[in-house]
This record gives structure tokens, sequence and C-alpha cells, in this order.
């Protein structure tokens, strides 16, 4: 899909894919943490009830790894020092003005934003949500922005 641009070229409407380095990480430190309950719990009580505890920390962090991917953001629509991210239902999921900015290599964005009520928002972007130029021009726009609001 392409970008869509205002008439006043000031905002645009990008879609996000899902992120496989978002749901890697999140695989890995859930597979981290059944580990170490079964780890820590196999040594006190009998083996049969820590892999219980541990498929149990499984179930829940997994289901709690579902409900966070339905609020993550589906598309993101950046105006000239504001930002608004709706989920895959079409909900708003975060908006404002951004006012922090963090980049790590070329991987990841953090962008934090300021909505009118005075109430923050960190917003994650890796770079295989989006097209590598979009990724680039998010970074330098938020950049921008939080500078400006500094």
């Amino acid at each position: 899909m392409q970008p869509e641009v205002s008439a006043g070229g000031t905002s645009q409407c990008i879609v996000l894919r899902r992120s496989a380095l978002l749901y890697g990480v999140a695989a890995g430190f859930i597979l981290v943490a059944a580990a170490a309950v079964f780890t820590t719990l196999a040594s006190r009580t009998a083996w049969l009830h820590a892999a219980v505890a541990a498929l149990t920390t499984l179930v829940v962090l997994s289901v709690v790894l579902v409900q966070d991917a339905r609020r993550r953001p589906a598309s993101l629509k950046i105006g000239s020092d504001t930002l608004t991210a709706w989920n895959r239902a079409g909900q708003p999921v975060a908006q404002g003005r951004i006012a922090g900015f963090a980049q790590w290599s070329g991987w990841l964005l953090s962008i934090a934003l300021v909505g009118d009520n005075g109430r923050s928002r960190t917003l994650l972007v890796t770079a295989d949500m989006l097209c590598s130029d979009h990724f680039r021009e998010l970074s330098v726009q938020a950049r921008r922005a939080a500078h400006g609001a500094l």
C-alpha cells in the first residue's frame, strides 16, 4: 500500500506489518521464564509440580502476548510533530505530540508521545514493521519533533 499524503503534504498514513523481531523476542522471553520457573522449583519440589508451574507460566505469558498483539499499532499517521497509531480493529491506540525519541541502530525506534491530557505513551517500532524508507523518515521526523519539544 502506498502512503497517503494530505493536500498540504504534512501527514501520511503508513500500514505496519507484524514484527517477527518483536514476536521472536517475546517468545524467547516466555521460554526463558518458563525454564527459570521449572529450574527453580525442580530442586525444591517434585518434578511434576515444577512442570505444572512451568506450563502454567508458559500459558499465562502466551495469553498475555496474544492480548498485547491485539493492542499493537497496525498503522501510523505521521503529522509534522504529531503521531497517531491505530490497531487492526481501527481503534486509536496512541495519539499525541512527539516528546521523546530513541533509536537503537537501524532496528528499533522508541517514540514517546504526549497526548492533550498530558499522559504519555511509548511506541516501539521495529525496522521489519515498515519499509526502510518509511523507517528512516519516521526516525528523522521523530528526532526533529523530539528536539523541538526540548
